[in-house]
């Protein structure tokens, strides 16, 4: 029986001291405490039977699969386990929360801001083990999605305690981005940008360009077009180190392709590899070809990680959350 996961507003109603303890409140304001936590991690509160069984395999192997597109394994979240007799108070703080319970009922609901904010919990009910595993099965999709948008809000939240202010982009493209001012552009050349930041072990880059409004074709033939695209722009504009070097795709696997939207645009995803032609050096990118029908052209913008040996999840993640923080100002 398909069941529908509700989403909805939960508070924690906290009661107010008498007497002045809450002085210079209005009267009905509801305090919460900052959630905390590192991005791309999941608070499990479950029963360390139930973690060490079944149940606990299924949640480790759909929120700790690996990260699609990257070249090593990396888990989707890291997870951390918490018993249920000791989620309380600070315990009980954390960004992400996924509860899982025994119960009469089975059924999933998403609440927001329960015991801080912002914050996302999940709680999974069911009647047998087996129920729990086959909700998580049906519906951790969903969860992921709702865990990942609540982590690139938190992102951009952060990036606003030192944000790059440069507006080059902006007036010549007419859009923005919200990124940390150590980003910065390293070539623009026509409507050509790239923008880099070092990292451990290398960098993580932006790249953004303008497309034909028409240009990516519908149907099978969008992935080679994208990959067409991509490789044209490699070896125009992103050099190796030595004459006949630049980026490409990497042939031996073929991306991900995906519809989604962005800022409520038409956008075409794509996660993938990239490898310098003739020369040992690769990693994963993220790709974003934006519609922008009022402008008659798509915007892409694009992000890879260049980081040999190092984990790559959550700068990779840092570049989705910029692009996906794009603002059109005309």
């Amino acid at each position: 029986m398909k069941r529908i996961i509700s989403i909805f507003v939960a508070t924690c109603l906290l009661i107010a001291c008498k007497n002045g303890a809450n002085e210079g409140k209005n009267n009905g304001e509801i305090y919460l405490p900052q959630s905390s936590g590192q991005i791309n991690s999941l608070a499990v509160v479950i029963e360390n039977n139930l973690w060490k069984g079944a149940v606990g395999d299924t949640i480790r192997k759909y929120f700790a699969s690996p990260v699609e597109g990257l070249s090593t394994e990396e888990p989707i979240f890291s997870l951390h386990q918490i018993p249920p007799q000791i989620f309380t108070d600070n315990t009980r703080n954390s960004r992400n929360v996924l509860i899982i319970k025994e119960n009469n009922s089975n059924n999933v609901i998403l609440k927001e801001n329960l015991y801080a904010q912002p914050q996302k919990v999940a709680v999974i009910t069911g009647k047998t083990n087996r129920d729990i595993t086959c909700e998580i099965q049906e519906h951790f999709k969903k969860l992921v999605k709702e865990f990942k948008n609540n982590d690139i809000q938190e992102n951009l939240l952060r990036f606003q305690k030192a944000l790059n202010t440069d507006e080059t982009i902006e007036k010549s493209l007419g859009f923005k981005l919200m990124m940390p001012a150590v980003y910065k552009i390293v070539k623009k050349e026509n409507n050509f940008f790239w923008i880099e930041r070092q990292i451990k072990g290398g960098t993580a880059n932006i790249i953004i360009y303008e497309m034909p409004l028409n240009s990516i074709p519908q149907g099978d033939a969008r992935a080679e077009a994208i990959v067409k695209m991509r490789d044209s722009i490699g070896k125009r504009y992103i050099p190796g180190r030595e004459e006949g070097m630049y980026m490409i795709t990497e042939s031996a696997f073929a991306p991900s392709i995906y519809n989604t939207k962005v800022k409520g645009r038409n956008t075409i995803e794509s996660k993938g590899l990239w490898e310098v032609k003739n020369f040992l050096l690769g990693g994963p990118y993220v790709n974003y070809v934006i519609e922008d029908a009022p402008n008659k052209r798509l915007v892409v913008v694009e992000g890879f990680v260049s980081a040999p040996m190092t984990d790559k999840r959550d700068h990779l993640f840092e570049l989705e959350s910029i692009i996906k923080s794009i603002t059109f100002v005309r």
